[in-house]
């Protein structure tokens, strides 16, 4: 289970319970700073925490603006300057150069638009989905703090923002997200002032299709459950022991590999890991996985056994192109030296990690550039 997915279920919990809910969300940061925009922490009246928004240092802090600042339940925002010396004096020492900026909500289940409904409905469906919130503004703009507009994957919009100046542009960047499926922090310059919105891509958990039920198969499924992800495992022997191996979670599909291709669904978000360890089922399976949607194939093994996996499918007159290949992985894995079912495991989570953040999986400190995409260029849209 993921930070956000905590979040997701510490929030039904409250309501269950009875207990007054807010939400502290990193909208904005400058410099140095442990977390980046998007980063969420869950907090109700009786002191529960879920998430983090630094490293454990602003925590508290925030908790106490909802106890002194917050009884009228109107949105703030808190900034952290820890470039300033008054860091020191504050008592905060985060030891990271950067500035801070926090959204505190309380949460209500009829709020509308309602961000963590929202967010509920693109986990549950599995869909993108994106959320720009105001944070600041200035001037005489019809926004107030908080206001959002919601996009789904379909073009449908929710928005409590009534600024005809702000809307088009808005709408325009919120669609850009959805398709490159970047959040950003953008400023915009209105008639009568400006405003800030975080525009954040809701994504909803990785889909990960386990071809194979071995031993070495279940620290891959616990690792992808560690981080969230949707776990299917297919077992092509259709052993019923099998699904005791597996965490609760995982859904372990018994099967052939004759029918194995109408019983998985197989999207472009999917990600696959082939270790049946049995070669004609491993083969059928890559026949199917090729020429699909699927985002990463990784299969267990030599390199010389996926070699002849292509050569004998083109012997069938199976041709595949240039851009389907560059999806397979074989060997599967980042080269770590891993040996043991978990460290191999290790491995593979740490390459499908690497594709789907587009990294290369080497050392951090070999990299010249900032370990995380950049929010600080403010991008300017004049909206007049």
């Amino acid at each position: 289970m993921n930070e956000l997915q905590a979040i997701l279920e510490g929030f039904e919990s409250s309501q269950n319970s009875g207990e007054i809910t807010f939400l502290a969300t990193v909208v904005k940061t400058q410099g140095s700073t442990y977390r980046r925009p998007g980063a969420k922490m869950l907090m109700t009246n009786t002191g529960r925490m879920i998430g983090t928004i630094s490293a454990g240092c602003l925590e508290n802090d925030v908790f106490e603006h909802t106890q002194q600042r917050m009884s009228d339940g109107e949105p703030i925002v808190v900034t952290y300057d820890n470039t300033a010396s008054e860091d020191i004096l504050w008592g905060f020492g985060l030891g990271c150069n950067g500035i801070v900026q926090v959204l505190i909500e309380r949460l209500e289940r009829e709020n509308t638009p309602n961000a963590i409904a929202f967010t509920q409905e693109c986990f549950h469906k599995k869909h993108l989905g994106i959320i720009a919130t105001v944070f600041a503004f200035e001037g005489a703009v019809n926004v107030k703090l908080g206001s959002r507009l919601l996009l789904y994957p379909n073009g449908k919009i929710i928005t409590d923002i009534k600024d005809p100046n702000l809307i088009p542009s808005l709408i325009a960047d919120t669609q850009a997200a959805l398709a490159n499926q970047k959040s950003s922090v953008s400023n915009y310059q209105l008639p009568l002032g400006s405003v800030e919105v975080f525009i954040e891509v809701i994504q909803p958990p990785t889909p990960l299709v386990i071809f194979g039920a071995g031993y070495d198969a279940v620290p891959v499924a616990k690792f992808a459950e560690a981080l969230g992800w949707d776990v299917t495992v297919v077992d092509c022997r259709a052993n019923e022991a099998t699904k005791a191996r597996f965490p609760a979670s995982c859904d372990v599909i018994l099967s052939r590999r004759e029918i194995v291709d109408k019983q998985v669904f197989i999207d472009e978000y999917t990600v696959a890991v082939v270790m049946t360890h049995n070669y004609l089922d491993d083969l059928e399976i890559l026949k199917m996985l090729l020429p699909s949607p699927v985002r990463y194939i990784g299969v267990l093994g030599p390199k010389l056994r996926t070699e002849r996996f292509l050569e004998d499918l083109h012997l069938q007159g199976i041709v595949y192109t240039t851009e389907q290949l560059k999806r397979l992985h074989g060997p599967i894995g980042i080269d770590i030296g891993a040996d043991t079912p978990e460290g191999i495991a290790i491995a593979i989570i740490a390459e499908i990690q690497a594709v789907l953040t587009n990294r290369g999986g080497s050392f951090l400190r070999n990299r010249h550039q900032p370990i995380h995409q950049s929010y600080e260029t403010i991008q300017q849209f004049s909206c007049i």
